[in-house]
């Protein structure tokens, strides 16, 4: 299966969205709808990205209690989308409540189910000093990690920094989809744990999630074509 990145669509509005895409009318692609679009927007984003062939994966991080969880994700099933998340700090009843939702609410096949570790903008001081958690931040992505495995989650959203410990105490199975990717040549802008395509793959990231080296490049298409060749290691 060839390998390919998640666009970030880290645009307000359809109006934005719409011809970000036309270059890439050709192909099929992984996109990443987060909260600035979707709750614009609504499901229609959805629609529209389905129609043209995409796959998405909805990154609304829910965060509640578990039976708000579940029964929003039980709505959210109906969406078709192919991959969707929850903060692993919402704790193990509430991941679980979330892959329960998830199955009510499919018919077919659902969701791939990911956790969020600790945000790919989040250093290890703010970690232990704003969320009061005293161990490294390796140690608290590690144990969001195998609390995610055990509620039944496929996988976590973490830095390609902790992929392979990831893999290490969760199976190489276990899903590790990687933002905070930049070219060598980008500016970080707000991500604190960054890597290229490149690293990524070579650190174990199962996928990787791109944003501005994509859609702020000066020729999208072919920005998006070179992070895919990195990433596939061609």
């Amino acid at each position: 299966m060839e390998k390919e990145p998640i666009i970030a669509l880290d645009f307000p509005t359809w109006q934005e969205t719409e011809p970000f895409l036309q270059p890439f009318e050709n192909e099929s692609l992984f996109v990443k709808v987060g909260m600035e679009l979707y709750l614009q927007n609504g499901p229609s984003i959805v629609e529209n990205l389905k129609k043209m062939n995409h796959r998405i994966f909805l990154d609304l991080k829910l965060h509640d209690i578990p039976n708000t969880v579940q029964q929003a994700m039980k709505g959210l099933a109906g969406l078709g989308v192919d991959m969707i998340n929850v903060h692993a700090a919402g704790g193990q009843k509430m991941m679980a409540a979330a892959r329960e939702g998830l199955e009510q609410g499919t018919s077919g096949q659902r969701p791939i189910l990911l956790a969020v570790t600790q945000l790919t903008s989040t250093s290890e001081e703010q970690m232990q000093t704003e969320q009061l958690i005293p161990v490294s931040l390796e140690e608290s992505v590690l144990h969001y990690a195998k609390l995610t495995k055990a509620a039944g989650c496929d996988g976590v959203v973490c830095s390609v920094h902790e992929a392979a410990k990831i893999s290490e105490v969760c199976g190489t199975e276990f899903l590790k989809v990687t933002p905070g990717i930049r070219m060598k040549e980008d500016d970080a802008n707000d991500q604190k744990r960054v890597a290229d395509p490149q690293l990524a793959r070579t650190l174990g990231s199962s996928m990787i999630v791109v944003g501005r080296s994509i859609t702020k490049a000066e020729q999208p298409l072919v920005a998006y074509q070179k992070v895919k060749q990195l990433w596939g290691g061609m």
